[in-house]
């Protein structure tokens, strides 16, 4: 093999000759990760020529076993399967007997030993891009990154002018909002207001204009920390089930995940083993109680945590799910993402008649070290009912979140 020949095999079969207009990206696993699709984006058509070392194959193969990136690779390794023209796999000299080997010495092996013109090594590692320059070798972080969305996340409740309708969805016209509700088509053209709370922004007012609306039994809402969904659904809880009196009694389940150190045994009746996992929950409603009183839900709302009616607010763990059958009320499912799909069906199909269920989540915050941001309940929930007419789901988003502090979170990533 001459030392200027490529040394690759092009999706299976031999490399063809390089055109030297073209770049010559080379693409690390961390950019395949991040975006799926990037090897599609950095060809831009035919305009460059992509390359993936072969150790980033092998990268790849150990991670689809990961519980947190296993869904992800499945993508990537299903869009090269798709398009076995658009890469080059590089063959390497020597492979890496185990991962305890620094694999990024071996792809950088593979690169220098290619005979490829000019390489550009894309990475988002900054380690491995000193690395690449020590050898000589360029390297560019990967700008144009398009995420992984999971369904709860990519289907916002939006539909573009060219999509088909779906049931209880929204379209933009002219800057309003348009509704496929159960009545029809109509513009949302005016503001909520429930349990006096007013919506901070519209995609808030749309949110509560899915929850009280009494053709739609089940709603999902996804967003980032901060929007407001467990408020807003609270609100809506308050308005029907004492408002309205349509419904006669608020559930609020939630998983039992822990994050950061761990809590250990906590003794106590059930209500006193859930308060650290519910105490937000408390504090807003006792905030909705201060902008408009809710006094026929509590036996005392003077002490502190206050004590609940149990015929009119209750707090579950999901283990006391299993057995119940729940009617003519408002069910409340928190962190939706910490729940199985098994968990999920087990949970929905206890709902019997006169149920109004809203199931609130990120899916990019799953806690449970068993899901992930693709199989996780919130998402599965958009997946399966997305179109059936009595469900809605909304992506909630703004400006503003919380606060100022919470809004520089979201804003910069962190």
């Amino acid at each position: 093999m001459q030392a200027n020949t490529p040394y690759v095999i092009e999706g299976g079969s031999a490399a063809k000759a390089q055109s030297p207009a073209k770049k010559k990206f080379v693409v690390d696993t961390n950019v395949l990760l991040e975006d799926p699709g990037a090897l599609l984006q950095l060809r831009n058509g035919v305009e460059n020529d992509v390359f993936i070392p072969y150790h980033v194959l092998l990268e790849l193969n150990k991670l689809k076993k990961d519980p947190r990136l296993g869904h992800i690779v499945t993508k990537v390794v299903k869009i090269l399967a798709e398009n076995p023209d658009a890469y080059t796999v590089l063959k390497p000299g020597r492979i890496a007997e185990s991962f305890q080997s620094h694999v990024d010495n071996f792809i950088l092996e593979e690169i220098a030993e290619s005979g490829l013109d000019q390489p550009i090594l894309v990475t988002n590692d900054r380690i491995l891009q000193l690395q690449a320059d020590a050898q000589g070798i360029s390297s560019e972080n990967y700008k144009d990154s398009v995420p992984f969305k999971s369904d709860a996340e990519y289907f916002t409740g939006f539909l573009g002018p060219e999509d088909l309708p779906i049931a209880n969805s929204f379209r933009w016209d002219e800057g309003r909002p348009v509704f496929n509700g159960p009545e029809g088509e109509k513009v949302i053209s005016y503001q909520h207001k429930v349990w006096n709370i007013t919506p901070r922004n519209v995609y808030q007012n749309l949110a509560l204009e899915l929850m009280t609306n009494p053709g739609i039994d089940l709603v999902s809402v996804q967003s980032e920390a901060g929007y407001g969904k467990s408020f807003l659904a609270l609100a809506a809880a308050l308005h029907l089930s004492l408002e309205k009196k349509s419904h006669g009694k608020i559930y609020v389940v939630k998983p039992m995940i822990e994050i950061g150190q761990k809590l250990g045994y906590l003794p106590g009746r059930v209500e006193e083993k859930m308060e650290p996992y519910t105490k937000y929950v408390t504090d807003l409603v006792m905030k909705l109680h201060q902008t408009r009183p809710a006094n026929r839900l509590f036996h005392s709302a003077d002490t502190y945590p206050p004590q609940f009616d149990p015929k009119k607010f209750e707090l579950l763990p999901m283990a006391y799910i299993r057995g119940m059958t729940i009617e003519h009320s408002v069910v409340i499912i928190d962190e939706m993402q910490n729940m199985s799909r098994s968990e999920c069906r087990a949970l929905l199909s206890r709902m019997g008649e006169g149920v109004k269920c809203f199931c609130l989540g990120d899916t990019r915050q799953v806690d449970n070290p068993y899901l992930n941001q693709e199989n996780n309940g919130l998402n599965w929930v958009v997946k399966k009912f997305k179109g059936s007419d009595n469900y809605a789901h909304l992506v909630l988003k703004g400006e503003k979140s919380r606060g100022p502090i919470t809004d520089l979170v979201i804003k910069n990533g962190l």
